[in-house]
């Protein structure tokens, strides 16, 4: 199923505590501030004194919003420099009262400018008190009895009114109770960027001493900002300079991104003409996304209190489906969400959720969804209806277990399908019967296997591994076991005892001994025929690699005896199917295996002795024994060749004419069908080839693709695509390009 009924315009934005568009009056009155009232408020002419008047008023009515009718409101660049000028400030006053028992306290779940900025004062001012994390409870509030225990030796406190990733509200009052029955003189920093238009702040009635406030978080451009700064709070200018904004912030003020926040506390404080959303409407909208979430996926955890949460943001993990795949799904059709905060992608799991105590999952597969308090019923109709449609998608790839409501739409993996986690791969074969075996087992993708097997009514004829694991827990046993399996009939890697062969549809499974990484090492070999099509050899042999020997059970002198005993078997074409795939090369020859490892080439082919293999190897364990190869299963040195072309969409269309070339698709099939973003290069294509990466084996083993063809290869962004083509171009295909930026840039 395809989604081309959806509009293929504008994408669904759901992540806006990253950043949002700005609003349409805010553009004018940018652009109005860049084009007519774009003087210099310090120059004392009509035009600076006009900007003057903006600037101010722009102040007034950010005091007026945020109830700050006392103390200071100073404009800056955006949060980041809101958190480092109020830590400065803090700490350069604070240096007179350090004692060897000071502190600096910080929520476990802030946003890692607070943590990071605290440490890196802290040292560079030579302050040097301790910097403690305060904990969090299930809910993500803050431990009240910890503040009170170390807020007497307190220099600074920082919380956050509204948490960015689970939309948590902290209790703001019950915290200034705690903090000051124990510390007047502690200076507080609130993180108030999330809480602007979504919670009601009156910060001269509290004693917070700072609150950074972000304007791209609120439909304002980015690169503008606002600090409260308390009255009588210690304050040192963090710009130094021409003595800007009364001498507090150096530099000639960023006029239209005032006249932004300008427009901006207008809008929110105008509640007739105002575009934002009730609290109770926000809810509503909330119940709608959390519904369609449920109704699509059904295996759904959310990890915050709906009632202790603001009503935009909705934080949960999809049972058994990881965040990557989720994120795919939804961008391929047009859905835009985020994996935990904007500002920490680059990490594999969320630490706010980690503090939270959730488990590893749900920490490390976090989908977050939130939407600004200006959007529409219309937006969040078109959301939901888009989320809802992709339940079938789900099914038809057996991402869920459905009911038979979608049985066309079934569609069965023939062939070997490479599953991988963390760099260690299993392997599916299925003959075209729907009898299959599976090979390495991974423990954390057993229910994708189960639902997969269920869904597609495959009949599995083993589960077997190719040694003992050193490097992670066995999954082919308690598979098994939930296949039924008497695991008394086989062997401690699952071969049946009472068979030499196993029958795969019209294809034959061997076992082969191929000790080596580990003693108890097997190779399977499945004939087709009489000929080795695929060797599922552990990790004897890694793509680029070979195994390890400096691991328990690894032996150079047996390694050689196996691979030159498999060298008699496999055809150059066999494609080698490891236990790991570290350089995620999804497929490899066992011709271009010995091509790319002199080591290996130089044993199979007579020009090294076994003496001289096991000497070579035992050097080379010298470096596998690096911090850097030392976790791993196999020693990886090969150069892959990677030369190939990476064009734009325009030269990527004119090659792909020129070369009466096939466009591959590499991403998995579920987002494949659920593309709804015009693409110029699908569109140009006469012929379109949905390969992902899982069944790149299978494409070169069946003949799917071959190197006398040409071919275009595209993803979401180049980068799985940009994998592929390395692939091919190691496999021997000549005519491969990449399409740079994939379909986001296309």
């Amino acid at each position: 199923m395809s989604l081309e009924s959806m509009s293929a315009g504008s994408p669904v934005y759901l992540d806006a505590n990253a950043t949002t568009p700005v609003l349409p009056s805010i553009v004018e009155v940018v652009t109005h501030a860049m084009q007519v009232c774009f003087g210099n408020p310090s120059s004392s002419h009509i035009t600076g004194v006009q900007a003057k008047h903006l600037m101010e008023q722009a102040r007034q009515r950010a005091r007026e919003l945020v109830g700050a009718g006392h103390g200071d409101i100073l404009f800056t660049s955006g949060a980041t420099e809101g958190i480092q000028t109020a830590i400065v400030s803090a700490l350069l006053n604070a240096k007179k009262n350090v004692t060897p028992e000071s502190v600096l306290l910080y929520g476990a779940t802030e946003h890692k400018a607070v943590p990071n900025t605290l440490k890196h004062w802290n040292q560079v001012l030579g302050i040097n008190a301790r910097i403690l994390s305060i904990p969090v409870d299930r809910n993500g509030l803050l431990d009240l009895a910890f503040i009170e225990a170390h807020a007497k030796d307190a220099l600074m406190l920082c919380t956050m009114a509204v948490n960015n990733e689970t939309g948590v509200i902290q209790d703001l009052n019950a915290i200034e109770a705690v903090i000051r029955s124990q510390n007047m003189e502690c200076a507080w920093m609130v993180d108030c960027v999330q809480a602007l238009g979504k919670r009601n702040l009156v910060l001269s009635e509290t004693t917070i001493d700072y609150a950074p406030f972000s304007g791209h978080k609120l439909y304002a451009p980015k690169g503008i900002g606002m600090l409260y700064i308390r009255h009588n709070a210690p304050y040192t200018p963090f710009i130094a300079g021409g003595g800007q904004e009364s001498g507090m912030r150096s530099g000639t003020e960023n006029l239209p991104g005032i006249a932004s926040l300008n427009e901006l506390c207008r809008l929110l404080l105008d509640a007739e003409q105002s575009p934002f959303q009730s609290h109770e409407q926000l809810g509503h909208y909330r119940d709608m996304l959390k519904e369609a979430v449920v109704d699509t996926f059904e295996q759904v955890s959310f990890h915050h209190d709906f009632a202790r949460s603001v009503p935009t943001t909705l934080n949960f993990s999809v049972d058994n489906l990881t965040s990557k795949e989720v994120i795919d799904l939804f961008d391929a059709a047009g859905i835009r969400v985020s994996g935990g905060s904007a500002c920490s992608s680059g990490s594999n799991r969320s630490f706010v959720l980690d503090a939270m105590g959730l488990s590893d999952w749900q920490s490390e597969n976090a989908i977050r969804m939130s939407f600004g308090p200006a959007d529409t019923m219309e937006q969040i109709e078109e959301a939901c209806r888009r989320i809802r449609s992709l339940k079938p998608i789900l099914a038809q790839n057996c991402l869920i277990v459905s009911d038979s409501q979608y049985p066309n739409q079934e569609a069965c993996a023939i062939g070997v399908t490479q599953f991988r986690h963390q760099g260690a791969c299993c392997w599916l074969y299925v003959a075209a019967n729907r009898e299959a075996v599976i090979i390495d087992p991974i423990v954390e993708l057993l229910p994708r296997l189960e639902r997969l097997i269920q869904k597609q009514q495959l009949i599995v004829k083993a589960v077997l591994d190719t040694h003992n694991h050193q490097d992670r827990s066995s999954g082919h046993v308690i598979l098994s076991d939930m296949l039924g399996f008497d695991s008394s009939q086989s062997d401690a890697l699952g071969w049946p005892r009472n068979l030499d062969e196993i029958k795969v549809g019209d294809a034959t499974l061997k076992s082969v001994k191929t000790p080596g990484h580990s003693t108890d090492s097997v190779s399977y070999l499945l004939y087709q025929t009489e000929r080795v099509v695929l060797c599922f050899c552990g990790d004897l042999v890694l793509p680029h690699g070979l195994g390890a020997t400096h691991k328990e059970g690894g032996d150079a002198f047996s390694m050689a005896s196996s691979l030159m005993n498999l060298d008699t078997v496999l055809s150059p074409d066999t494609v080698m199917c490891s236990a790991h795939d570290y350089k995620q090369c999804f497929a490899i020859t066992w011709k271009v295996q010995k091509g790319q490892l002199p080591l290996l080439f130089a044993l199979t082919s007579g020009a090294l002795s076994v003496e001289d293999f096991v000497a070579d190897k035992a050097a080379q364990s010298v470096q596998e024994a690096e911090p850097e190869q030392l976790d791993l299963c196999g020693f990886i040195n090969a150069v892959q060749n990677s030369a190939f072309e990476e064009l734009n969409a325009t030269n990527a269309v004119e090659w792909m004419h020129a070369n009466n070339a096939t466009l591959i698709d590499t991403r998995e099939a579920y987002e494949h069908s659920a593309q709804c973003t015009p693409c110029s290069v699908i569109q140009e294509s006469e012929e379109v080839l949905n390969i992902p990466l899982s069944r790149m084996a299978d494409a070169i083993l069946r003949g799917i693709i071959t190197p006398d063809n040409a071919y275009v290869l595209l993803c979401r962004t180049g980068n799985r695509s940009r994998q592929a083509a390395t692939t091919l171009r190691n496999l021997g295909f000549t005519k491969v390009c990449n399409l740079k930026g994939g379909v986001a840039l296309s």
